[in-house]
């Protein structure tokens, strides 16, 4: 099983539901996607969907992993969608956790985080927070109760973009998020079961769209979760595992 973040987060996002997985019948790996958490990063780097899916790609060929169980959230599900709109025969089964509208990936969360750059910018690269002053809000409104994302896990996860090059690292990422990387996918050809998870308190994404996006995939379920938003690993670990013991039961896989 491959655990995927996404926007503003890393594979740390995964510490109380990957153990809570059965690992005594399932390996989970969670993947800091290329530019996010402790990955590498370089100037030059394609760090879009599309090549956030090939990279995925060649690190499961590394791992040995010939097919996998994909979980992701929120901007993860683009990339997830990419791999198995490329490599079908890489995804086993899709769980995407309030996916992004495919139509626009930059959504309203990219808005703000162009908002808050525009006023803290200067500062958020001179201060030692660095870029929890512009991902705090953010993360801040990705979870339904505040206790759910304290100061100090805000700065967790703004920690790898740290002064004046970690900042303008993080500049870098958003901007390469494209609206059109899912345009050319076709739907229709995605053969793996999919569940689609919409969190109910998720403030960043219309409610039809996971249930739109669910009604375009061959073999598509959508279900509700109450009382959560968009991080439901930090909402509702535990309820996320059980989910996912649940799905990937014997049914599931040999679907």
């Amino acid at each position: 099983m491959v655990l995927l973040h996404g926007f503003g987060t890393s594979g740390f996002l995964w510490r109380n539901v990957a153990p809570a997985l059965p690992l005594g019948r399932v390996t989970a790996f969670a993947a800091d996607l290329f530019g996010w958490g402790e990955s590498d990063r370089s100037l030059e780097a394609d760090y879009g969907v599309g090549a956030q899916a090939d990279y995925l790609d060649r690190a499961l060929t590394v791992l040995r992993v010939a097919r996998a169980d994909v979980v992701a959230v929120d901007l993860g599900c683009a990339v997830a969608l990419a791999l198995a709109a490329r490599r079908p025969a890489r995804v086993r089964s899709m769980v995407l956790v309030n996916p992004s509208d495919p139509s626009a990936l930059r959504g309203d969360d990219f808005g703000e985080l162009k908002r808050l750059a525009a006023r803290h910018l200067l500062d958020a690269s001179r201060g030692m927070l660095g870029a929890a002053t512009l991902l705090g809000p953010i993360l801040e409104k990705s979870v339904a109760r505040p206790e759910a994302m304290p100061p100090a896990l805000v700065g967790r996860y703004a920690a790898p973009f740290v002064g004046r090059d970690g900042v303008r690292h993080l500049m870098r990422v958003e901007r390469a998020i494209n609206d059109q990387a899912l345009a050319d996918v076709s739907w229709e050809k995605i053969a793996a079961p999919v569940l689609v998870v919409r969190g109910d308190a998720d403030s960043w994404v219309a409610p039809d769209v996971p249930a739109m996006l669910a009604s375009r995939l061959p073999r598509a379920e959508h279900r509700r979760m109450a009382g959560v938003a968009r991080l439901v690993p930090e909402d509702a670990p535990a309820a996320l595992a059980a989910l996912l013991r649940e799905w990937i039961g014997p049914e599931t896989q040999a679907g």
